[in-house]
């Protein structure tokens, strides 16, 4: 048996509304850029830090320099652990406490200092980067800086700024995207000094190694006096790792991040005093999500600096590696997959900086923001990744171990393909990222349409609905007619780049229309159309990237930053590779196969094309079901659970 419930799709869709942050209480570029609207002065200037923030991130960065080069990654990967001294090291410099305030023991550091940190340290092993994004992201600090008591902040957050590793654990073997399956409970104790946790967690990032959990549980509801009545619902709890009653069962290893310490664990009557709830009971998963508004920052960081090292190889190896009398990158065909990969990733560090700037900023709400540069990040990487081994050729395809065993430069470009795949799955994947953005892109036509968007609402409600909404898009829709997109002197300040801003302008209107158009063709249907909402999603992330390297270059510009003319060309080629992504999508949103797909599919799920599947062997039979099974219960395993041996170096 499993504990997970059964949750129909109606209860499903109300816990993901019950949880998502219902008000816009701040302005929001991207969602602005849905509505049709290019708001320019949210992101130009270009922000960027005070001169000694800025000092003080690269004082910190040049230490975190000198200390990585010190580490070899090949060691990572040959062992599939991160070495103790690694970890020690990391932790006298305070990397575990970089973004806690120093009054709790930690570097207070600002986001984009954050980011650039995590970028420079997965360029060792992108496992160094899970180590520390899984702790401060969305471990044990950022809940409690969020939502934590002031005795939560100071019991725990002096820890984890010294190294008490911290992981997350929410996915459990038959919940992923739906937490509404949760079956992990906490159930109140002792006349409610306490909560009894039992369940079993998958995916734990760090669990393996970690000294303490955020561990997310259903609180069972009960009515009854004030003292002893429970508001119930998935609730987050701080865990010592080390409680009576924590196993982990199991270290799983993965396609690539051979150094993650991810496993299984299994929690059986295991005590947590009632204080050490976060926030109150029923709002674990609204404060992941709002937690997750700058921790998705920290992949997008690291894509970052995978684009980075991927143009630094192409670079030296297409100069290097001649074929037909000329360098390899001489070659057409090569050269347009450098030129993607340098443009590329101008792009995803543009759209990193300015999230991270943002973010720091606190002026505007960037919960669509970080979601569009996760998934718009992890995407880009990947192909630039791919690229990269195509340059190389069979050498991109053979392991560093095996060219430096014959004598040729140890470039890893294969393990870059398999360490960047998991961020289209990591912290929600590319898919329920699109539906995620897409429900806060149209959120002011839910409210605008209310019933319209209601699948059970009866033939009058919709009617109310339809004449509510018609003052909306009467006031609306004229706006997006016409536009400084269209107007030849528009955005002039921004030189050689304004005639891309205008576009940007015009597509965010014809992206709005779009939508509006969808609406109106599918109204309650239209969640169902998860192609066309992703298409949706897709051409705004890139609007918004085309807009962050606008301003970006514009930004070096006008700081006389000495590659400031390069930049313009970076900027200039990335925005024309990206008008012909956009305008492919919008030929998309109406140009596909989407219902022949879902039929297509739909005779594949009853079993209408087995023959297809006729001459091979399916060697994964009878190894063992496709979701393992578990009941509550002690563990019958021996407990894996390992700490990190962090001795302190005198001060």
């Amino acid at each position: 048996m499993t504990g997970s419930a059964h949750v129909t799709e109606e209860q499903a869709r109300a816990v993901a509304e019950e949880s998502r942050e219902a008000d816009w209480d701040k302005p929001s570029f991207a969602k602005e850029l849905f509505l049709g609207r290019l708001t320019l002065d949210l992101v130009h200037p270009f922000p960027r830090p005070t001169p000694d923030e800025d000092a003080r991130t690269e004082e910190f960065l040049t230490k975190l320099r000198n200390l990585c080069r010190t580490m070899d990654g090949s060691v990572i990967e040959r062992d599939a652990k991160i070495p103790d001294d690694y970890v020690a090291g990391l932790a006298d410099l305070g990397c575990f406490g970089m973004k806690i305030k120093p009054e709790y023991g930690g570097l207070g550091l600002s986001q984009v200092a954050y980011n650039r940190a995590l970028t420079l340290v997965a360029s060792v092993h992108p496992s160094i980067g899970a180590l520390l994004s899984a702790h401060q992201s969305i471990g044990v600090p950022e809940p409690l800086a969020l939502a934590g008591t002031d005795e939560q902040k100071q019991e725990y957050l002096p820890r984890c700024a010294k190294g008490a590793i911290s992981a997350f654990l929410l996915t459990e073997p038959d919940v992923g995207s739906d937490p509404a399956r949760l079956a992990s409970t906490a159930t109140p104790i002792d006349d409610g000094e306490a909560y009894e946790l039992d369940g079993v967690k998958l995916w734990t990032t760090n669990g393996v190694v970690a000294e303490l959990l955020v561990v997310m549980a259903r609180v069972p509801r009960s009515d009854g006096h004030s003292d002893d009545a429970h508001r119930g619902g998935i609730s987050a709890f701080v865990v010592e790792a080390d409680s009576p009653g924590i196993t982990v069962e199991h270290r799983n290893t993965f396609m690539g991040l051979k150094g993650i310490e991810n496993g299984v664990t299994r929690m059986y009557k295991v005590r947590v005093p009632a204080q050490n709830l976060i926030g109150r009971e029923g709002d674990g998963l609204k404060i992941a999500l709002t937690t997750l508004n700058a921790g998705r920052l920290a992949i997008p960081a690291m894509c970052a600096g995978a684009g980075k090292w991927s143009l630094k190889i192409a670079r030296e190896w297409s100069s290097a590696r001649v074929q037909w009398g000329r360098p390899v990158g001489e070659h057409a065909a090569v050269a347009s997959k450098i030129s993607f990969i340098a443009a590329t990733t101008y792009a995803l560090e543009s759209v990193v900086e300015l999230s991270g700037q943002m973010s720091d900023e606190k002026r505007n709400d960037i919960r669509i923001e970080a979601a569009l540069a996760k998934l718009w990040c992890s995407e880009m990487a990947c192909i630039i990744a791919d690229e990269l081994v195509q340059i190389r050729g069979g050498r991109g395809y053979e392991t560093a171990q095996s060219l430096a065993a014959r004598g040729e430069r140890a470039v890893p470009a294969e393990q870059l393909v398999r360490d960047l795949r998991i961020n289209r799955i990591f912290e929600g994947s590319s898919e329920i990222m699109r539906l995620l953005v897409a429900r806060e892109a149209v959120d002011a036509h839910l409210k605008a349409a209310g019933d319209l968007a209601d699948p059970k609402a009866s033939a009058e409600a919709k009617a109310k609905a339809a004449a509510r909404a018609s003052g909306f898009y009467a006031k609306w829709l004229p706006k997006l007619v016409a536009g400084k997109g269209q107007l030849p002197n528009s955005y002039n300040e921004f030189g050689s780049l304004a005639v891309h801003l205008r576009y940007v302008e015009r597509a965010s209107r014809k992206l709005a229309r779009s939508t509006f158009y969808g609406m109106a063709r599918w109204q309650a249907g239209l969640e169902k159309r998860q192609n066309f909402l992703g298409r949706i999603v897709d051409i705004g992330a890139e609007l918004f990237a085309m807009a962050a390297c606008c301003v970006r270059a514009e930004r070096q510009r006008a700081d006389r930053h000495p590659g400031a003319e390069d930049a313009f060309v970076l900027a200039d080629t990335f925005c024309e590779q990206a008008r012909i992504r956009v305008e492919g999508l919008f030929d998309g949103l109406w140009t596909n196969t989407d219902d022949a797909d879902v039929a297509l599919t739909h005779g594949v799920l009853e079993g209408r094309y087995t023959w297809l599947e006729n001459g091979v062997l399916d060697q994964s039979e009878g190894t063992g079901p496709w979701i393992s099974e578990w009941a509550p219960g002690p563990s019958q395993d021996d407990n894996l659970a390992r700490r990190f041996r962090l001795t302190q170096n005198p001060a």
